[in-house]
This record gives structure tokens, C-alpha cells and sequence, in this order.
């Protein structure tokens, strides 16, 4: 399925966002506040990841995507990558079996192309494990860039081309069915730890209409209540979507009933 785009048709609104996306910032600041190393961080980042998940979960969120390493973090230390290559393959390992017993899909997007034969492997079969599960969508963004999306999504349409023998059509649904989401709704709520506020490159085609929350408090320290807080922010936002405010029908948004 493809989803059309918020800026062709109006998205239904709830107080539960459908889809949250977030950068998950600070894993080095908060091990250096502690005067440990940065890799320390990310190790304990994956224990935010598996709290953001169940939290999701039990909330009814049915999408929920982690910017995990952007086509912009080969730049970092070496030896932070290698680490950071490290965790993942552990994390495949390890929580796969987890995301399926409860019934939550795996998927990865980014230029894969660029990890070695074992991390593609782990992701494959990752994926293949989890793939008629219903209750959330996970997907991890790796070796990802919104830029690179968009420029993919175009190769492929000028392939269309090139095989059909002329142009093809192009519109945002043609578009955005190439793109590297296409099967996930556009982000209801965009989340960034670590208290940057900048999307860096992530979603830059599906974001046009999303929620932004920005927070101080350090990616290992985002527990469910943090989340809760979040989706209680987003609940009381008015999405127009290009209206006005009269436009709106009165929603009937439960808040207390939220997660906090």
C-alpha cells in the first residue's frame, strides 16, 4: 500500500499519533556528562529503543521510525562507527526474536549496500521473521539520508522511463511510491532528544506536515514517560493541514486517557 501525501488529501487526526519519528540524540553527550566513554552512550541507547518500542506498543501507535545512523555518520571516529556497526549486528542478534513474539515488523531503510554481507544478512532475514506481524511497524533508519531518498525514488522513475520508451507521468503519488517508505503513513509526530532542533537530513519529503516536538533530555534517559509527554504535546495541537481554524470539526481527543 501507498499512502497519499497530506499535501494532495487531509490525513485523519487523532489524539494517538499513527506514526512518530525519531532522531535519537545525545547517546555521546550523556556518557561524556558522566565521564565515560561515548560508546557507553549508545549502548545504553539501545535499552531507550526497546522502552520506546513497548511504550508505542501499548499505546496504539502502529508506525514507529528510528533515525539509528544517517548517510552523514561515516564522518564520525572510526572507531565509534566500528563500534556502532558492532551494536547493531548485537541488537539483530538479539532483539529480533523479541519484536516477533510480540508481534511487532522489522524494517530497515537506507543505502544498504554500504554494510558488509553479515549486517545485510541479519537484516533479511530480520525482516522475513517479522513480516506478517501487525500490532506495530519498526523501522530503523540506517545509512540513511532524506536526500538520498529522493534521489533514489527519482533513478527509479527515469528507469520507468527509459523501459517504457517515454516520459512517465511523474505526480507526488507516483513520486512517493518509490521512496523508501512508501508503505508507512507520513510521521503524525516528529521527536528529537538531546535538545538540537534541526531534522538533519531525515524524511525530508514526508515531514512536510508533521508535528514537531523538540527535547532537552538525553536519548538514554527517554524512558515511556518522556514518550507519554510527547504524545500529550501532540494531542493538544490543532493540525489545519492548510485550513483555518473554523474549518475544523471539534475533536473529540480524550488527553487523560494519554500515557505520561
Amino acid at each position: 500500500m501507498t499512502y497519499t501525501s497530506s499535501t494532495v488529501r487531509v490525513p485523519d487526526v487523532a489524539a494517538v499519533p499513527r506514526h512518530i519519528a525519531i532522531i535519537m540524540d545525545g547517546n555521546g553527550r550523556w556518557a561524556t556528562q558522566r565521564r565515560l566513554p561515548r560508546v557507553a552512550g549508545h549502548t545504553r541507547g539501545v535499552d531507550a529503543v526497546r522502552a520506546a518500542v513497548e511504550a508505542c506498543a501499548r499505546s496504539g501507535v502502529e508506525y514507529l521510525t528510528l533515525f539509528a545512523f544517517s548517510s552523514e555518520n561515516w564522518r564520525r571516529p572510526n572507531e565509534e562507527v566500528s563500534f556502532l556497526m558492532r551494536l547493531f549486528v548485537t541488537a539483530l542478534e538479539r532483539e529480533v526474536g523479541k519484536l516477533h513474539a510480540n508481534g511487532i515488523r522489522l524494517r530497515v531503510v537506507g543505502d544498504l549496500s554500504m554494510f558488509d554481507k553479515r549486517i545485510q544478512d541479519l537484516i533479511r532475514r530480520a525482516e522475513t521473521k517479522t513480516a506478517r506481524n501487525t500490532r506495530l511497524t519498526l523501522t530503523i533508519a540506517a545509512n540513511y539520508g532524506g536526500r538520498w531518498d529522493i534521489m533514489q525514488a527519482t533513478r527509479k522513475l527515469a528507469e520507468q522511463s527509459a523501459l517504457a520508451g517515454h516520459a512517465v507521468e511523474v505526480s507526488e503519488e507516483s513520486f512517493a511510491e518509490h521512496l523508501a517508505m512508501a508503505y508507512a503513513p507520513e510521521p503524525d509526530l516528529f521527536i528529537r532528544t538531546g535538545g538540537e532542533q534541526r531534522i538533519s537530513n531525515f524524511l525530508l519529503w514526508q515531514l512536510a506536515y508533521t508535528e514537531f516536538y523538540f527535547t532537552d533530555t538525553f536519548w538514554p534517559d527517554f524512558d515511556a514517560d518522556a514518550l507519554g509527554h510527547a504524545i500529550a504535546s501532540y494531542a493538544e495541537r490543532e493540525r489545519r493541514f492548510g485550513r483555518t481554524s473554523a474549518q475544523l470539526e471539534p475533536q473529540s481527543q480524550n488527553v487523560d486517557s494519554l500515557p505520561c
